[in-house]
């Protein structure tokens, strides 16, 4: 999509901070359902470059969107996951953490406040950010500035000042966006930019394991292969090679494809959470809630069924 529709502010795009390493992030990012770039920010964090789809070809707002995509990662993952999203009216972000509330803030398109102090705060808290030096930066940001409606410049600077504000306090915690990965820019620009960079991967989808080299050959398993055990009803097929393993980090084994009790006891979590988050969405006409919703179903129930076999 061209970018002359937004002559009057940013175009669409958002990125996705996951504190995580991006193996870790690799193995819980299907359940968004796209395939995305992925890449480390930093010391104990990963960057999710959305590529626009679902607001480009869905007509879906972008914070909404990525809201429930947070949401959905940060309740199948032990750590948090921070969205900055923009728009060509506004700019902001929001915070997902397991099953609290999701916490954000929101600029207009010059920079204007239009969020809650108090959601600053909590923000701060749940990083762990220091409540003196970092809580006073971020207190800046929740300030007007004097000449906001007669400032210069092109539409929309405002809001990217604000953004590239909040990323120097968030720079203390650990976070470096990787070069040319500058918020404000197009989804479409960021995701391209992103797909050049060294270390770069993407993400899979439900049901879509990544290629991890040639096959093993047919007269020894792989070595990562789990050793088939007979039971009683009949010997247990081997694990698919391409199947994340251990290697992927500590969540490997609460992946679905894995079936054991880790593995159930998230799926049915998910089922739990996501069934009246759904609802919840869809009465409340919020679509990027109710996808996140129906994919923590979705997920949950590829979950359970993968616990399936093998019982006796």
């Amino acid at each position: 999509m061209s970018t002359e529709k937004f002559e009057r502010g940013l175009a669409p795009g958002a990125l996705l901070l996951c504190r995580a390493e991006p193996d870790a992030v690799a193995a819980v990012a299907p359940l968004l359902g796209e395939r995305m770039p992925l890449l480390r920010a930093g010391e104990g964090w990963s960057v999710i470059v959305p590529e626009g789809v679902p607001w480009r070809d869905g007509g879906e707002p972008v914070d909404r969107v990525v809201t429930g995509w947070a949401a959905a990662l940060a309740v199948g993952a032990p750590w948090p996951v921070l969205a900055l999203w923009w728009d060509a009216d506004r700019a902001g972000y929001t915070l997902a953490s397991g099953f609290r509330r999701p916490v954000g803030y929101v600029w207009l398109a010059n920079g204007t406040p239009a969020g809650e102090d108090e959601a600053m705060r909590t923000f701060a808290a749940r990083l762990g950010l220091d409540p003196v030096l970092d809580v006073q930066s971020l207190d800046r940001l929740t300030r007007p500035e004097p000449d906001a409606d007669r400032a210069s410049g092109p539409a929309g600077a405002g809001a990217r000042a604000r953004l590239r504000g909040l990323l120097a306090v968030l720079a203390r915690a650990g976070i470096t966006l990787p070069a040319g990965l500058d918020p404000g820019e197009g989804a479409e620009r960021l995701g391209a930019t992103a797909r050049a960079l060294p270390g770069a991967r993407r993400t899979e989808t439900a049901g879509r394991h990544p290629a991890a080299g040639p096959r093993p050959p047919a007269e020894g398993p792989h070595p990562t292969a789990e050793v088939p055990r007979p039971n009683a009803a009949g010997p247990r097929p081997t694990a698919d090679w391409t199947r994340p393993t251990a290697a992927g980090g500590r969540l490997a084994g609460w992946m679905p494809w894995t079936g054991g009790p880790g593995a159930r006891a998230l799926a049915l979590a998910q089922v739990a959470v996501g069934l009246p988050l759904a609802v919840w969405g869809l009465r409340r006409h919020s679509g990027g809630w109710t996808v996140a919703g129906a994919l923590l179903v979705g997920h949950g129930a590829l979950g359970v069924a993968h616990g399936l076999p093998g019982r006796t």
